[in-house]
């Protein structure tokens, strides 16, 4: 048997998605699945399927920050943002839940942080992930 060498960015792309379809399969699609049938709409099921797309990010996002602090050729100025990040998004949803539980904030409320959130954290890792590539010389590849 012959496994097929690809990139570290094709890695870390199915890594993420394997997280997110894990998660997906055990927390969303079974009630999407048995509630949606029904013949009421209801907005927890759209909300539900916005969390799983906003999920879906915030795994790749994780992959990424994993890879590049598995890196070793990483300057060492950037690994304690890389670990703050990681630990941002490792306790992303306690914070959510804390923060709408203080603040009293709607589940939509809570929807739109969250989308905050993981665009914010993923701008910044993805600025980091090509400041590395730029390092390493390997984004001339692409270009």
């Amino acid at each position: 048997k012959q496994w097929v060498s690809t990139q570290s960015t094709g890695k870390i792309l199915v890594a993420g998605m394997g997280w997110a379809m894990a998660e997906l399969v055990s927390m969303r699609l079974l009630p999407l699945w048995v509630g949606a049938r029904g013949t009421e709409f209801s907005w927890r099921y759209l909300q539900l399927s916005f969390e799983a797309n906003i999920s879906l990010v915030h795994h790749i996002i994780m992959a990424m920050l994993i890879w590049m602090w598995t890196r070793n050729n990483l300057e060492k100025a950037v690994l304690p943002l890389i670990v703050s990040l990681l630990l941002l998004c490792s306790s992303k949803q306690t914070l959510l839940e804390l923060v709408g539980t203080m603040f009293h904030i709607t589940s939509f409320g809570i929807l739109g942080i969250n989308l905050g959130m993981t665009v914010l954290i993923g701008l910044l890792s993805t600025h980091l992930y090509i400041n590395l590539c730029i390092q390493d010389n390997s984004w001339s590849k692409y270009n």
